[in-house]
């Protein structure tokens, strides 16, 4: 028996909160951007971010880098939810509009979810509920082979 071979959980293997939570407490670019936790279920994310001088650009709006990581960071969480460890292949962002200050919340949702490819889609909204930006991606899934 090969000793480096490390058990993968099969599906329909779900990560517990405790998990999910410490999944993000590993990523610690969205740490220093001030990125907290709000919840993680199968397939869904939330978090969110108190905008802060250091999110802000030469405009004085909130960075398209910080609004890009704060959707990102909910993907991340939405699409490793499963157990499966997955890793961004493409992402995109539209930017609807600016942000200036208070709290900003990243919602993500799974839109398709096969074994080896998952899309989400996540919304950017303020305070209000007002959309700041879109975000999709897609994921490759190391999905264990079936034997």
């Amino acid at each position: 028996m090969n000793t480096f071979l490390v058990p993968v959980p099969q599906p329909p293997f779900m990560y517990t909160p405790e998990e999910s939570a410490r999944f993000f407490s590993a990523d610690a670019f969205a740490r220093e951007m001030g990125v907290e936790l709000v919840m993680v279920a199968p397939g869904r994310a939330r978090v969110k971010m108190e905008v802060a001088d250091r999110h802000r650009n030469s405009h004085g709006t909130v960075h398209g880098g910080a609004l890009f990581t704060l959707a990102d960071t909910a993907f991340a969480l939405a699409s490793n939810s499963h157990g499966v460890p997955a890793a961004a292949i493409n992402a995109h962002i539209s930017y609807m509009k600016a942000a200036l200050r208070g709290t900003l919340t990243a919602d993500a949702e799974e839109f398709a979810l096969n074994p080896k490819l998952a899309s989400y889609t996540v919304q950017v909204t303020d305070e209000n509920g007002e959309r700041i930006a879109i975000f999709q991606g897609m994921v490759y899934r190391k999905t264990p082979r079936q034997r």
